[in-house]
């Protein structure tokens, strides 16, 4: 098959693009400088450079955006927004004009964000989208696919919980302090942390793209959420290292201002319903296990 992928240098997409390579799958990326090898879009507008070339492909894949770690000032979050809602109109739209005759599948990153900050419920893929901004960031978003729904392609929406690996992401930035015992709990701990090692996301990835039956929104998580005081201990286990510094939830809005409530502080407890449905089965679907590989 031939795949076209966005993001295929950051930390699902390297590990993306070697196994589909590795299956024998023929991939391009999507780059940003002329002179690379791949197809070239404007890094400020999007725009492909002869998007006529997406009617080659037969999948679509996009996992580009700009990071939202770190303090969301207002240029902070333009780009945010933009980077997601823009890239995936474009990719949508160009679909739209050039590939109605034999349309692609479509899977486009998106996040568990979308639920808001929800205590200890529940969430599925059935759940209803919560508040602020990273909520209405995952909306739009989604809808920014619509283009290409409407001229039958299948369009996924992966949306990504906490991917753990200690190459990169979250837990690559928690294990210096751990390993010198100074982890510990984020503000009460009691918020729910939903997340998957990087090897099932990939695999999850893989999993859609093969089963033409699901579209729409997939919850990317560990059927097993955990609070961050079980994180917390989690990970003190596997390092041997004590967790008796706790990061009061002050210093964390003193720190990273708007985003320590939005990311570190809020409760989301998701389920993958689709993945399970569908008959994925996890690599690692208990915490202390994916710890265990990623850092014992």
């Amino acid at each position: 098959m031939k795949v076209l992928v966005s993001g295929s240098s950051g930390l699902v997409g390297a590990k993306l693009v070697a196994r589909l390579r590795d299956d024998g799958h023929e991939v391009t990326p999507l780059v940003r400088s002329r002179g690379q090898e791949g197809l070239y879009w404007d890094s400020a507008t999007y725009a492909l450079d002869d998007a006529s070339e997406l009617t080659s492909f037969d999948t679509v894949i996009h996992l580009a955006g700009e990071s939202i770690v770190g303090r969301w000032s207002p240029e902070k979050k333009q780009r945010i927004h933009v980077s997601r809602i823009a890239s995936t109109a474009q990719l949508a739209k160009a679909i739209e004009a050039h590939c109605a005759a034999a349309p692609p599948t479509f899977i486009v990153a998106s996040a568990i964000g979308y639920y808001g900050d929800r205590g200890d419920d529940v969430l599925d893929e059935e759940s209803a989208r919560g508040t602020g901004f990273l909520a209405d960031v995952c909306r739009d978003w989604e809808v920014a696919a619509d283009s290409a729904r409407a001229v039958g392609c299948r369009v996924v929406h992966a949306r990504f919980g906490m991917l753990l690996s200690p190459e990169g992401g979250a837990l690559k930035k928690m294990l210096p302090p751990f390993k010198m015992g100074l982890g510990g709990r984020l503000g009460p701990g009691l918020q729910y942390m939903s997340w998957a090692a990087l090897d099932d996301a990939v695999a999850a990835i893989l999993h859609v793209w093969q089963n033409q039956e699901i579209e729409g929104p997939v919850n990317v998580v560990s059927p097993n959420p955990c609070t961050n005081l079980a994180f917390t201990e989690a990970l003190g286990r596997v390092l041997r290292r004590p967790t008796v510094f706790p990061v009061p939830a002050g210093a964390a809005r003193l720190v990273f201002g708007e985003m320590a409530d939005a990311l570190l502080l809020a409760s989301q407890r998701v389920v993958p319903t689709r993945l399970l449905n569908s008959g994925f089965r996890f690599q690692y679907a208990e915490l202390e296990d994916a710890l265990q590989a990623l850092c014992g």
